[in-house]
């Protein structure tokens, strides 16, 4: 207590100095637990279950026959048919229970009040294999999952019940509408359960039995074992190890294969049809549930990670050198205390209390900076991905912070405090007037400290200026499209319970409300939303291109609304575009973009020539040509596309719409809900936005990315400088005796500058050298997140010096000039 109080004394003694020292702790303990809280949510965070450990995913790598309908819960490898998860489910594995859920868009009605959400399909067996109990009412079991498609029982989440339903405590019996059908509320699920899906956070649940009920155009996927789109996962029986587990189900799975599966494989040749029957179920650790944002976040969380753990220490670096500094200052009151009898322990313990108690308060001011960091990260997200994840400080990143502060203050506190209770008591009361008390060790050890920030500072500089540039490549990208005074939302009156004929009449009365709106100067529509992720395949046979085992005939789809590619702004290299009279009994027509020509030996006599979607009869036409636009990302190669009417399409269920504007495209963002609600008060407007903040969502990593290591990079820089500053106005001053004797003997102010200078021209060449070579590990660490860019860039290495160099020689010039104007007989006549 007594080393407490003392320690409160010296830092409130020097104000300034502790000042600054609590700011760079703030900013580096702050920047790091900001980025630990995003790390923990999406990379180790375990499912609120019981036993998450026992949990594991299912995989099915290899190829494959039929429809695959794979979302964010993983790739399109990890998806099975429902008649194959039957199949394992009643099979004796290691597995105590197996699971089978999917996602689905879900539009909850409730009181009159329509919410548009995610919702999950899960089997009987979801909840029974995670181990979770409901807060009321009951969960599904296996008495859910048959009869297929009589199943109108309902699971609503804890989240959806508390904001949405009012927290009522009698909604169980009650009936909500999913998606147009009626179902019955048997239960609340658990508080703080959202789902086994990061990145999704579903409001109800319905049983998998029910898929038909959800949307169209799943009338097969409970019969069909070519139609994959479930993700499975198990749980461990007791004792049994993942590897065990692994062998036992894949004993049962491949007999299904080769006996069952096999011989409904249609056109596939000899070497596929081995690969096939070669298939194993991978099992992969489920504690954390199933995700694609863990494979897709985990580089740049790391390499965020690492570029704050480098603030951190640039901070602790100048920590230490205050600390050094002030030990310096000190040595007369360290010496006094030794020869009254105080042990070296009990002085280095008084001094490791100050530097933990400095980093503990810097650590409580770091949770401010923590939040403010993690707010502008949301920023920079798109709004749902924020919705879905928790950008705020949890328990464990408050413990995270106070950890960090404690192991920061010990490291950065041990060598000053060593340091300053190793000098003899007899040189320092001899040289307690002379300011002499800095040992050479100190002095190589305040140098090394600002050489190894310097050359961090150059790592972070090289590798910001990396993705800076990266990012003004993406900015670059011809998009084919012009994004500019759109504005872009998406209906789907089917999630309403809306019948063919009902969205046909309103999708044509809503384009023409929209289309009579002031300033409006164009309007369309499209089933597949451009630039938002979305991958809708399609085999086709195309006139006069070979088909047969092995051959690629796949191509991405779009069906489109009249006026499509001249609202969008995509030139039509021949043909025509789609009209109004493109519709149902007429005939089947079709606009291919120019990649798809290349690839299926079209040319550019594309329009003429027929083509059908898998079958033989080629009964579509092609009327257009289209240029190549960008389809789901801005990054990505522009694939094969080819258009329908969605007119000649009557199992169209949603359509996005694309509204161009010749006035401020917000104004038409303001009216949009309004038209809607003409037609239909409880059809929610989905993703409404401009169409270039859709597409500025489309690279947000890549913006998220190049901002914060920009911002960090700059801060280390600037705190680099500090050091630097603090390192060489010290110098100067413990040298001032020795410039007033080299002036005195006829060194004139510009020597004396040039003297320190140098000091700093060694300490910055030393330092980038370095740091080039750390920058060169970083940028190929972080190659996979760069666009059309190595881990290299010339003129991204010359900018980093050119900054540093600057920043360094400016952070040297004023201790440079205060020692160029030294007064000799002053400096000799003070010492």
């Amino acid at each position: 207590m007594i080393n407490l109080k003392h320690a409160f004394r010296t830092i409130f003694k020097s104000p300034f100095v502790s000042g600054i020292a609590i700011l760079s702790l703030a900013l580096g303990i702050g920047a790091n637990s900001a980025i630990f809280s995003l790390f923990n949510e999406m990379l180790l965070k375990p499912l609120p279950v019981t036993e998450p450990q026992r949990l594991a995913n299912f995989g099915a790598p290899g190829p494959t026959q039929g429809s695959n309908n794979c979302g964010q819960a993983g790739d399109c490898d990890e998806v099975f048919s429902y008649p194959m998860f039957l199949d394992l489910q009643k099979a004796n594995t290691g597995f105590s229970g197996i699971a089978m859920h999917t996602e689905f868009g879900a539009n909850v009605a409730y009181n009159g009040v329509t919410v548009n959400g995610d919702g999950l399909q899960v089997s009987g067996s979801y909840f029974p294999v995670l181990g979770i109990k409901p807060a009321l009412g009951r969960l599904f079991g296996p008495q859910d999952d048959a009869p297929p498609g009589q199943n109108f029982v309902a699971v609503v989440s804890y989240g959806f019940w508390a904001s949405q339903l009012g927290g009522d405590k009698t909604v169980v019996g009650k009936n909500i509408i999913v998606n147009g059908n009626s179902f019955t509320v048997i239960g609340v699920g658990p508080r703080g359960f959202e789902g086994t899906t990061l990145g999704t956070m579903p409001i109800v649940f319905v049983p998998v039995s029910m898929r038909d009920k959800m949307q169209t155009g799943n009338d097969n996927d409970l019969t069909s074992r070519d139609h994959y789109w479930g993700y499975l996962f198990g749980r461990l029986k007791p004792d049994m190890s993942m590897d065990q587990a692994k062998a036992s189900i894949n004993a049962v799975y491949t007999p299904i294969l080769s006996q069952v599966e096999a011989p409904l494989q249609k056109g596939m040749s000899d070497s596929t049809m081995k690969r096939f029957k070669a298939k194993l179920i991978t099992v992969a650790d489920g504690r954390r549930g199933q995700s694609s944002l863990h494979k897709e976040t985990r580089t740049p969380i790391l390499l965020l990670f690492c570029i704050t753990g480098i603030v951190l220490l640039i901070a602790c670096a100048n920590i230490a050198n205050l600390l050094l500094a002030r030990g310096a200052g000190r040595s007369m009151e360290m010496a006094v205390r030794l020869s009254l009898g105080a042990t070296r322990g009990q002085i280095v313990a008084q001094l490791l209390t100050e530097s933990v108690l400095l980093a503990l308060i810097g650590g409580a001011a770091s949770l401010l900076v923590a939040k403010w960091t993690l707010a502008v990260m949301a920023s920079l997200m798109p709004a749902q991905m924020v919705r879905d994840l928790h950008f705020s400080l949890d328990g464990q990143a408050v413990v995270f912070a106070a950890v960090l502060s404690l192991v920061t203050g010990f490291a950065f506190g041990l060598f000053p405090a060593l340091h300053s209770t190793r000098t003899e008591l007899a040189s320092v009361m001899r040289e307690a007037g002379t300011k002499q008390t800095g040992a050479k060790a100190a002095a190589r050890f305040r140098t090394s400290l600002v050489t190894a920030q310097i050359a961090l500072s150059m790592a972070l500089l090289m590798c910001a200026g990396l993705f800076v540039k990266s990012l003004q490549n993406v900015s670059r990208v011809e998009l084919g499209i012009k994004i500019d005074h759109i504005t872009t939302f998406r209906i789907a009156p089917v999630l309403n319970g809306y019948s063919a004929g009902r969205r046909s009449v309103l999708f044509e009365q809503v384009t023409e409300a929209l289309a009579a709106l002031p300033g409006v100067t164009g309007v369309t529509a499209a089933r597949v939303q451009l630039l938002a992720n979305n991958n809708w395949g399609e085999g086709v046979r195309v006139e006069g291109y070979p088909h047969g085992p092995d051959i690629d005939q796949g191509s991405r789809f779009n069906a489109i609304a009249p006026d499509y590619f001249k609202v969008t702004g995509v030139p039509l290299v021949s043909g025509r575009e789609f009209t109004a009279a493109d519709g149902i009994g007429r005939p089947k027509v079709a606009v291919v973009n120019e990649t798809f020509a290349k690839k299926f030996n079209l040319g550019r006599d594309a329009v003429g020539k027929h083509m059908s979607l898998g079958g033989d009869t080629l009964n579509i036409e092609i009327v257009g040509l289209a240029k190549d636009s960008k389809y789901s990302d801005v990054k990505t190669k522009i694939p094969p596309v080819f258009f329908l009417p969605y007119r000649q399409d009557s199992t169209v269920g949603s359509l996005s719409y694309y509204v161009r504007s010749g006035v401020d495209p917000t104004s038409v963002v303001r009216a949009v809900p309004g038209v809607i609600r003409k037609f239909d008060p409880d059809l929610p407007v989905v993703g409404l936005r401009t169409l270039e903040q859709q597409v500025k969502d489309n690279v947000f990593l890549d913006r998220m990315i190049s901002t914060l290591s920009a911002a960090f990079a700059a801060l280390a820089t600037l705190l680099a400088a500090i050091g630097l500053y603090g390192v060489l106005a010290y110098s100067v001053a413990q040298r001032t005796r020795e410039i007033g004797v080299r002036m005195a003997l006829g060194a004139d102010g510009g020597s004396v500058q040039m003297m320190v200078l140098k000091q700093v021209a060694i300490m910055t060449l030393v330092g980038g050298v370095v740091g080039l070579a750390g920058a060169l590990a970083l940028g190929t660490a972080a190659k996979a997140l760069l666009f059309e860019l190595n881990g290299y860039d010339p003129v991204v290495m010359a900018g980093s010096i050119a900054v540093l160099t600057a920043v360094a020689f400016g952070a040297g010039y004023i201790p440079a000039l205060r020692a160029s104007r030294i007064d000799p007989m002053q400096a000799l006549r003070h010492e």
